[in-house]
């Protein structure tokens, strides 16, 4: 019975999901009362309305990309959205409003509805997506917010500056051990031939902002130890890069790449659509660029959505090597050999991470499936209660855990928290593919206490699609990925089908 609302309830429908249908409004009164308690009556009581043409597509493509000062109709209730509007606030409320918890009324219910329409996708003949576009009542929006609200106030940390060098309680930004650190890596980093196991070892507990572009480099096989090769190498990368979009990028007009070139055209506006840094079209144009040469170089996978994230993290820490207000920056502004430095760093350490995890990408995307399918059967070792309460509710995995593993949580975490959680993946032998496993499986247990007291299955969705990391900083990862590292010495043994 099951097997069959979930065929009516996820829709096949070549139309892309998420929106209302034009001039129509949902209708959320017609939702009963009372709250869905399973899969199967929350297939029944919910009215799917996915409506978007062509036209619209086209539309998009012509309209300037949105910034603070023109706010889209909708807006998604992922943490960096969240936190991006609450910056954006900061600027015309004052440092003496930031303290002050978000209400419930200046968050609309609209803002659950589009995040996840693109994250559908074609799994073993079956369509698959997360469901937090699902029309849902308002009691349990209010719910989620209410808990949201519950927590400590604290303050807002900025999402970009700084976001290495301040902790969620804002700590100062250089201590005498931080400073001892900074010495170590300097010296390891100057030494002729770089030992880059220490460097890992050192690494593994962040990474001090003025070392972590070079770093970042080292560590994902981009340059070489020894010092004296690594301007040569650096050199000719950069050339061999450039060569690329001389040779391909014209052809993204061509019958066979336009498509793949109106994809990514369409997902870098929506790629931080609230933070200034992102929005300009410089910056966009690299975005472009990165991600069309790097499609075509890989005709296995090709563009997916989800890969234009993973351009962020690079970006943004090459460009601090050059600028101090990192969100706030022009990058129009700077040296054009800079900007084309920044580009192309940004492409080849991009490519040495997408490397190890292309079958996240190829088609049916096996890497997420087996990779989900580990979680699944990790979590019922660490927590059974958790795993149980999953299977009483009909909860599937893969409706809050693909997202998860296609953008390496960078959808459920703020962006100087992944910055510094990608600080220890690349000291991890196998950081973005086996330990990620560790860290999304802590990352659950984390919630542990609201979801056993969800007890139904909009709710449950709800907040695993909306989990209140807004405040998160260098502490709170720092736990996470301890939590991680005993988990992966506790459940060494992983499951067999994902390690294959």
């Amino acid at each position: 019975m099951a097997t069959e609302n979930r065929i009516n309830f996820w829709r096949r429908n070549a139309k892309v999901p998420g929106r209302y249908p034009k001039d129509t409004k949902p209708k959320f009164n017609n939702l009963k009362s009372k709250k869905a308690s399973s899969f199967h009556e929350f297939a029944r009581s919910t009215n799917d309305a996915w409506d978007i043409d062509e036209e619209e597509d086209e539309d998009f493509l012509s309209t300037p990309a949105p910034t603070l000062s023109s706010p889209s109709g909708h807006h998604s209730t992922s943490t960096q959205d969240q936190q991006q509007q609450i910056q954006a606030d900061d600027t015309e409320t004052g440092v003496s409003d930031r303290l002050a918890p978000p209400s419930t009324e200046a968050l609309d219910f609209q803002d659950v509805q589009e995040e996840d329409a693109e994250y559908w996708e074609h799994v073993n003949g079956k369509v698959v997506k997360s469901s937090s576009d699902a029309h849902l009542n308002m009691s349990s929006v209010r719910s989620s917010l209410q808990k949201q609200q519950s927590l400590p106030v604290r303050p807002i940390i900025p999402l970009v500056a700084r976001m290495s060098d301040q902790n969620a309680s804002g700590a100062p930004p250089m201590t005498v051990r931080e400073k001892s650190r900074l010495d170590k890596f300097k010296q390891l980093l100057a030494s002729p031939n770089t030992d880059l196991e220490e460097l890992r070892k050192h690494s593994w507990s962040g990474i001090p902002r003025e070392v972590r572009p070079i770093t970042w480099r080292l560590l994902s096989g981009y340059l070489p130890a020894n010092k004296e090769r690594r301007e040569l190498v650096m050199k000719r990368k950069r050339e061999e890069y450039f060569g690329f979009i001389e040779q391909y990028y014209h052809s993204r007009t061509d019958e066979h790449y336009k498509d793949t070139y109106r994809q990514i055209h369409i997902d870098i506006p929506r790629t931080n659509p609230l933070i200034p840094l992102f929005q300009q079209p410089a910056v966009q144009e690299v975005f472009e660029r990165i991600l069309f040469i790097w499609a075509i170089r890989h005709p296995a996978s090709g563009y997916v959505q989800g890969i234009n994230d993973l351009v962020t993290p690079f970006f943004v820490v090459f460009l601090s090597e050059f600028v101090k207000d990192v969100e706030n920056s022009e990058v129009a502004a700077l040296p054009l050999d800079t900007q084309r430095n920044i580009e192309a760093d940004s492409f080849w350490c991009m490519s040495k991470l997408l490397d190890g995890i292309q079958d996240n990408y190829t088609f049916a995307q096996p890497g997420i499936q087996n990779k989900v399918k580990a979680l699944e059967e990790l979590v019922s070792r660490i927590d059974e209660d958790i795993h149980n309460h999953f299977k009483r509710y009909e909860v599937e995995y893969l409706q809050f855990a693909f997202r998860w593993m296609n953008n390496l949580l960078m959808r459920e975490l703020p962006l100087r928290c992944t910055i510094r959680l990608w600080d220890t993946y690349q000291a991890e032998t196998e950081g973005f593919t086996h330990f990620h496993l560790y860290v999304c499986s802590a990352f659950l247990i984390e919630w542990r206490k609201e979801i056993l007291s969800m007890v139904d299955f909009q709710g449950l969705l709800m907040l695993l699609q909306n989990l209140p990391t807004i405040h998160w900083g260098n502490e709170e990862v720092g736990l996470l990925l301890a939590e991680a590292y005993r988990l992966k010495y506790m459940f060494a043994d992983a499951p067999s089908h994902y390690k294959r």
